[in-house]
């Protein structure tokens, strides 16, 4: 396995929650650092969350709903998401930095590996 492997999506009600899961890509060390971003039809990918060196960090306009986490005995990293809305509907990526080195965990050129993405659709 080269690359993550996002799962979870799916379609649900504005209000209700959904958890992403994403497996690292095969490696003999464990990722630095794992991001979320979302991409819609038209626009950039845009950064949701991220854990690096221990700390979580979020997108302004998911922060309060939305929560990362990881498990490093699995390689998985994890994006609760709750309270959703319509405006969350995208692709979701999951995002791997290997090397050690800066801290642009909001920067997708930061990040080595991609998985191929996972649909989320919330309806009204």
């Amino acid at each position: 396995q080269v690359n993550p492997v996002e799962s979870g999506g799916g379609l649900v009600q504005a209000g209700g929650s959904l958890n992403l899961s994403c497996t690292e890509s095969k490696r003999l060390l464990s990722a630095h650092a794992m991001g979320w971003f979302r991409q819609t039809p038209g626009k950039e990918r845009a950064f949701v969350a991220a854990h690096s060196g221990g700390v979580a960090y979020y997108a302004d306009s998911v922060k309060g709903r939305f929560s990362i986490s990881r498990d490093h005995a699995k390689n998985m990293v994890f994006l609760q998401m709750n309270n959703l809305k319509p405006d969350d509907t995208a692709v979701y990526y999951c995002a791997e930095r290997r090397s050690y080195g800066g801290n642009m965990y909001d920067d997708e050129s930061w990040y080595d590996y991609w998985g191929q993405g996972t649909q989320v659709t919330v309806s009204s």
